[in-house]
């Protein structure tokens, strides 16, 4: 679909979601493009850069499907069967070329924005869509779909050597999908008998409450009544250490994460009470 065809999403996705999608993506394959082998290795994962573009490229078409009404059941929302489905998904897909590749990545990108706006007029973007970490609307769809770029792009960019394209406006768009993940991925081991009330706050941006109690997980769009620890985190940061990409132990020594409160000494807990699916 070429510029002039684009359908505006901004009416049915929150101001600038649909935006960054379509840029995200288009940054993920000028990524792709600079490069000649796909076998070298992506730093800190199992895969190569041609797979891990390979798996962007279905998870991007999974999401499109979803956001166009398709059940897709794909794992069921643990990080192992997330694992096992993409292990299988990729087992089935051979393409590892790059440029192929980046083209599938902005076309299903694409795919899924269509689908989003062309939900819209009618009220059908509030239904709940089954996805692989739960039910969501669109909007929260999208907002995971963004997540999952940018995780993978923030790889892709360090496997290649170039600057990754997670900012604090992404950040704060990602939000959404996070605060509504967080329940489905905290560890219940973790969790279990720990009662306490975290705040986040990201640097000059959102703050969100999140309750531990009982072994339930109780994320809000604002502080706890009465907060034990607060979290002061650099927005970047935030993002990489949800994706598990960030030692959050190093970023608190970097200055990158600040805590204060009640308790201050549950700050280095939050962290290990999720599993970055």
């Amino acid at each position: 679909m070429d510029a002039g065809t684009r359908v505006d999403t901004e009416g049915s996705l929150p101001a600038g979601l649909g935006r960054a999608i379509r840029e995200t993506a288009a940054g993920i394959a000028a990524l792709l493009t600079e490069v000649a082998d796909t076998n070298g290795p992506v730093p800190n994962s199992q895969w190569t850069v041609g797979e891990a573009a390979a798996h962007l490229a279905q998870a991007n078409e999974l999401m499109a499907d979803l956001a166009a009404g398709r059940e897709r059941p794909y794992g069921d929302g643990t990080p192992q069967s997330l694992a096992e489905a993409n292990a299988r998904a990729l087992a089935a897909f051979g393409e590892r070329g790059a440029r192929p590749l980046a083209a599938m990545i902005v076309q299903q990108a694409e795919a899924f924005l269509d689908a989003a706006a062309q939900a819209g007029p009618d009220g059908s973007a509030d239904r709940a869509l089954v996805t692989p970490l739960g039910p969501m609307d669109r909007s929260v769809l999208a907002s995971y779909l963004l997540t999952h770029m940018l995780g993978h792009g923030y790889d892709l960019a360090r496997a290649v050597g170039r600057p990754h394209m997670i900012d604090q406006a992404r950040v704060e768009l990602c939000l959404p999908f996070l605060l509504a993940a967080m329940p489905r991925v905290a560890d219940a081991s973790a969790v279990a008998g720990l009662t306490a009330r975290y705040t986040l706050r990201l640097w000059g941006g959102t703050e969100f409450g999140v309750t531990f109690s009982g072994g339930t997980v109780d994320v809000t769009p604002q502080r706890p009544a009465r907060s034990d620890c607060t979290l002061l985190t650099e927005p970047v940061t935030f993002l990489l250490i949800a994706l598990g990409r960030c030692n959050p132990w190093l970023a608190m020594s970097r200055g990158r994460v600040l805590a204060w409160g009640r308790k201050p000494w549950l700050a280095p807990r939050f962290p290990t009470l999720f599993v970055a699916p």
